[in-house]
């Protein structure tokens, strides 16, 4: 008999307690699993870019800045491209039913976030056919049930110089993104169409977006576009994309401190159960251990069978942990923002082989502080 093989048999002496201890591995690593993919997706960091720049108004995200500043970025040499963005938010046929317009030149956004929102020179020209034109987001459209051609009307806050509230659009094309984690639950229409159209803030904009050049550190960058704005009336606060969402985020609550305690306690309470359960589990086999000792077992091969039937139960268990909620991200995710990474496999690899060490520790050095003549007296 191998050493794998006398490992995984005593792992399923008893069936039913290693199922039951695996099933409250897996379990733990189901709750890591989902709260990892919503921290990784869900809070708004993974489809984020770290080199991607807003600027936004230093005063508050909610004010405008003059359109007139988006000479004075695109002067910056290190910036490789710059668009700008003034947001419609709205409601569709009912009040809750919320979406958001992103008023851009289709050219300079394509230029500068085309990549990231998987914007073609198909859909771009699309756009330019009209101004009444609009490219929604794929996640947008399947929760509407949107399609290409389609006319629809929102309800923004935003009036029209005649007083009206209700703009009126036809879908010239849909969007994906580049990846799963990429935000589409808005839609994109034209500046000038809007511009021309709405009653106050005219060339005004709520914020740029800029692409610095290959090699160009975005926090230098950052940092010269506000110094170019410093003494003027409207100063700016220039940040990447995943610096926003997550400042934004933590507005409402500290996500990731809330999911580490959740998870952390749920660590906590599965590996005391553990714990105590191996250590039930050595005491039973005292007398084999003994017998072990004496065939000649070194007390470092009696640590590693511990220490490995250990990890063998923390692997399968871990293991059908995680494969649900990568199933479940698969299922929900688009909808919840879950992202199953590779980043959270890794953590979760390493959580799983350190939990399955700390479980096995305790009994293992027991087991091998065993003196035989105390092991024998149990039979």
């Amino acid at each position: 008999m191998t050493f794998f093989q006398l490992m995984r048999r005593n792992a399923w002496r008893k069936r039913l307690r290693a199922i039951l201890l695996m099933f409250s591995v897996g379990i733990a690593f189901l709750i890591y699993g989902l709260t990892a993919s919503f921290v990784s997706g869900g809070q708004g960091a993974a489809g984020a870019s770290d080199d991607l720049l807003g600027v936004f108004n230093k005063s508050g995200r909610g004010l405008p800045l003059p359109l007139a500043y988006l000479h004075r970025i695109a002067a910056e040499g290190d910036v490789a491209a710059v668009a700008y963005t003034a947001r419609m938010r709205g409601f569709v046929e009912v009040e809750k039913n919320v979406v958001a317009v992103s008023a851009v030149d289709p050219r300079a956004i394509a230029a500068a976030n085309g990549a990231e929102l998987g914007l073609t020179p198909e859909l771009i020209a699309a756009l330019e056919e009209s101004g009444d034109r609009v490219l929604v987001g794929k996640t947008l459209a399947e929760a509407q049930g949107w399609s290409i051609g389609q006319r629809i009307g929102v309800t923004t806050q935003i009036i029209k110089a005649d007083g009206d509230r209700n703009w009126s659009f036809t879908i010239s094309g849909i969007f994906d993104g580049a990846n799963a984690s990429t935000d589409t639950y808005f839609m994109l229409a034209r500046y000038d169409m809007v511009n021309a159209a709405r009653a106050r803030d005219k060339d005004t904009v709520d914020a740029f977006v800029v692409r610095p050049r290959e090699g160009v550190s975005s926090g230098a960058l950052a940092a010269r576009i506000d110094a170019l704005f410093a003494n003027s009336a409207a100063q700016t606060r220039t940040q990447s994309e995943k610096q926003f969402l997550e400042a934004f985020l933590r507005q409402f609550a500290d996500v990731g401190l809330i999911v580490s305690l959740v998870v952390g306690a749920a660590f906590v309470t599965i590996l005391m159960i553990s714990v105590n359960t191996m250590l039930f589990a050595i005491r039973e086999r005292r007398f084999e251990i003994g017998v072990m000792k004496v065939l000649g077992f070194s007390r470092g091969r009696i640590v590693a069978l511990i220490l490995g039937e250990t990890l063998f139960i923390f692997a399968v268990g871990g293991a059908g942990g995680l494969i649900l909620a990568k199933l479940a991200t698969l299922v929900i995710g688009s909808e919840f923002g879950l992202v199953f990474s590779r980043e959270v496999l890794l953590k979760s690899a390493a959580i799983l082989a350190g939990l399955g060490l700390l479980t096995g520790l305790l009994p293992a050095v027991n087991a091998m502080r065993l003196p035989i003549v105390n092991a024998f007296r149990t039979r």
